[in-house]
């Protein structure tokens, strides 16, 4: 994490501070219930919730202590009973290490989703405006970034829309999944304490007990919760491709709003870059990195081991703060999206008709030419459209006037069913009914 990718709400939640206040509440809730089955004094667990319950944990004393255990959670417990006092020998009883771990680590990371979920609640409406803005804008389709038909630039949100939802979907299955609580002690056999610790702690704390823990909370769990975060890393750079594609100065059918004093360049004035979409292809390079690590991390020896643990102290953190800073920017770029739809309009007529070539090739073979036949006729007509555009950069041949002059054409279709072919609402009549399976909604 670093502050220039960052936001603090996120932040907060992976702060000393924080993990250290959940790790006192996973404690406190345990002798709680441990206090109701009788096996603490409950005077004993409400002295505990009294004394650490206000306190401001000393982080530099905790850490002064780690360097000589080296052991963070015994540090934390010592600390804990500086405050506490003699009561304090009833904390963590029947516990390991990794029931506060890993409990606190999900906790952590439910708290993260929700963020995360309300940043994507912010981009889908971002989405959903610039859909409707722009459902009837017409601009030309590519395929192999190479002009095929036309489609709307509402439909190009609406695709961003209709992505961004389905991970949405995906991110709320994976916070259910990665919303559980073990305090089931050393390898996880309830030796120690008793089950319904476990269960009291988990409802406290937000969280479903964890059915089998061995000692740590089965890995299976974050290995799909950091790969569904990647999947979302993915969505945003193929929104952010898209726009870095549409801003090229051949193309410039889309721009990144360029706020009055920005500068684009420090050795050429002119430049208008987007830097913004650029920024997030590269964090979602990193988010999606850290699912293979957390993929890794699902093979533990036997019981448990701690080679996950130095993965996750990183990926934790990282991931979840640079997809909510990703996020964030992206609503900010289509929120304030420059669309021209003159451009969108000059740049398909550049090919001279080119983009209804299918439609023609379809009216041949309806009106009784083999297909292979009339993909050679509407072909040769074609390539001369696509000659004369490689040598003036706009095609100075048209391939409707082509088509008419073409005998060979003109015996399946008169010159008013070549016409009615070159009508670019055809290509887009369907888009009410795009939008109303997307938004539902005409």
């Amino acid at each position: 994490m670093i502050p220039r990718y960052s936001r603090p709400d996120m932040v907060s939640i992976w702060s000393p501070e924080s993990k250290f206040r959940i790790w006192f509440e996973i404690e406190a809730h345990a002798c709680d219930a441990l206090a109701e089955l009788g096996v603490i004094p409950k005077e004993a667990a409400a002295t505990i919730w009294e004394k650490g319950g206000n306190a401001t944990f000393d982080i530099d004393r905790i850490d002064e202590i780690e360097r000589e255990t080296k052991h963070d959670v015994i540090a934390f417990l010592t600390h804990l009973a500086e405050i506490v006092g003699p009561d304090a020998r009833f904390v963590h009883q029947g516990m390991t290490s990794s029931d506060v771990l890993d409990t606190c680590f999900n906790v952590q990371l439910v708290k993260a989703t929700d963020l995360l979920l309300d940043d994507m609640d912010a981009l889908l409406a971002a989405l959903k405006r610039r859909a409707m803005e722009h459902k009837d804008t017409v601009c030309i389709g590519r395929s192999h970034g190479i002009h095929a038909e036309p489609v709307t630039f509402g439909l190009k949100m609406a695709e961003a829309y209709a992505e961004f939802d389905r991970s949405r979907t995906r991110l709320l299955a994976a916070r259910e999944e990665i919303a559980t609580c073990a305090i089931s002690g050393a390898v996880g056999t309830f030796a120690n304490i008793d089950p319904r610790v476990e269960e009291h702690v988990a409802k406290a704390m937000g969280l479903a007990a964890e059915p089998v823990s061995t000692q740590v909370i089965p890995r299976d769990r974050h290995a799909m919760y950091f790969a569904t975060l990647g999947v979302i890393a993915s969505s945003i750079e193929r929104v952010a491709t898209e726009v870095r594609h549409l801003q090229r100065t051949e193309v410039l059918e889309a721009e990144e709003f360029f706020s009055k004093g920005q500068k684009g360049s420090s050795a050429m004035p002119h430049k208008r870059n987007p830097i913004l979409t650029e920024n997030l292809t590269g964090l979602a390079r990193l988010v999606r990195g850290y699912a293979i690590p957390a993929m890794e991390n699902v093979a533990l020896w036997h019981e448990r081991d701690i080679s996950h643990s130095s993965v996750e102290r990183m990926i934790g953190p990282d991931a979840t703060v640079t997809l909510d800073f990703a996020l964030v920017r992206l609503t900010g770029v289509i929120d304030k999206l420059m669309v021209y739809p003159e451009r969108m309009v000059g740049n398909m007529d550049r090919l001279g008709g080119l983009v209804h070539s299918q439609r023609i090739l379809l009216a041949l073979t309806q009106a009784g030419s083999l297909r292979e036949d009339a993909y050679r006729l509407v072909q040769r007509n074609a390539m001369k459209v696509w000659d004369s555009y490689q040598v003036a950069g706009s095609a100075s041949v048209d391939f409707l006037t082509e088509l008419l002059a073409d005998e060979d054409v003109r015996k399946y279709l008169s010159e008013q069913e070549i016409r009615d072919r070159f009508d670019l609402g055809y290509h887009t009549k369907n888009v009410d009914a795009i939008f109303n399976r997307v938004f539902g909604e005409s």
